[in-house]
């Protein structure tokens, strides 16, 4: 008997969710900018000079501890810290007799074993550093949507990838093989991804409340209908009562939701959302400026441009010219 065949959606036809949206119109990526390998009792102090930094242990355990953090953190492997607008951390584990031994992280290189530790041994701790690179836009947005210190948790459910992908990240720096620079990028982008994924998920489990913003509206099933017209037809004139009946809600309570978990009401949200949409379009193609205004909903090239100064500060003739 021949069972009818299922196929895979060709990627270039995917529905685009809310978060992948958000991704392509702030630029960000995942950066992988060191690690270390060390055995023994062992502890290390650096400045975070990123605005938003990820610690990742592969092997092993860790305390880490930075500024504006009250407590320790308990880092086990697979564990992922996410350090938002953190001046300095240190981390301090391994195992044995003794004080912990104090060595220095140089970041620019990629992964530094110590005194030429082999990285699969089972007695040595791991841990790999990287960065998020987004454009300013997106740096807000992400650091308004984080709290200082979110930590994801590998043993969750939610998490069960990231391990994994912490695995081959470092199978790919060891490992001196063809392609490792291009694989490390993808890979580093992957750990953000499932960073950002898990961090969300854990939240919604643990009935935790994100800071407010698009992260948090992310985690909200009544108003993600309404994120996603707004986020796959931007220049449609979206009238309230349309966003409001397609979260099932009244417009009042509708109204008071979104602004209690994004910060901002619907309308300022898509306006805000669609000057991100210009952002890239005004860095990534020649699309006249009049067009952009009439593709995101504007009447005229003038309000549009009256919009874009009061969001970005500069015109957007101004600011195609300084991105380029």
């Amino acid at each position: 008997m021949v069972v009818s065949p299922y196929f895979v959606r060709d990627s270039t036809d995917m529905v685009t969710d809310e978060l992948s949206t958000v991704f392509d119109a702030v630029q960000i990526q995942g950066v992988v900018s060191g690690g270390f390998a060390v055995g023994g009792r062992w502890t290390t102090r650096f400045v975070l000079s990123d605005p938003l930094k990820l610690i990742a242990i592969v092997r092993g355990t860790a305390q880490l501890e930075a500024d504006g953090i009250a407590a320790p953190i308990h880092l086990v492997a697979g564990d992922v810290a996410i350090l938002n607008n953190r001046s300095w951390a240190v981390l301090t584990g391994g195992t044995g007799d003794g004080p912990p031994v104090p060595f220095a992280v140089t970041e620019p290189n990629m992964f530094a074993p110590i005194d030429g530790i082999d990285t699969a041994a089972t007695d040595i701790d791991v841990c790999i550093g990287g960065h998020v690179d987004v454009n300013e836009a997106g740096r807000q947005l992400l650091m308004a949507a984080l709290p200082p210190v979110g930590h994801v948790r590998s043993g969750r459910v939610e998490a069960t990838g990231l391990h994994a992908t912490l695995n081959r990240l470092v199978d790919e720096v060891t490992g001196n093989r063809l392609g490792a620079a291009f694989a490390v990028r993808q890979y580093g982008q992957l750990l953000l991804l499932d960073v950002l994924r898990a961090y969300i998920s854990q939240q919604v489990a643990r009935q935790s409340e994100v800071p407010q913003g698009w992260l948090r509206a992310l985690t909200d099933t009544r108003l993600r209908p309404a994120l996603h017209l707004m986020h796959s037809e931007p220049g449609k004139p979206w009238r309230l009562e349309e966003l409001a009946k397609a979260a099932t809600m009244s417009r009042t309570s509708f109204s008071e939701r979104f602004r209690s978990v994004t910060g901002v009401p619907p309308l300022t949200y898509l306006s805000s959302w669609r000057m991100l949409l210009a952002q890239r379009a005004l860095r990534d193609s020649d699309t006249r400026v009049g067009d952009l205004a009439f593709e995101l909903g504007y009447t005229s090239e003038s309000a549009f441009s009256n919009a874009f100064k009061r969001e970005v500060g500069v015109s957007p003739l101004r600011y195609r010219a300084a991105a380029r």
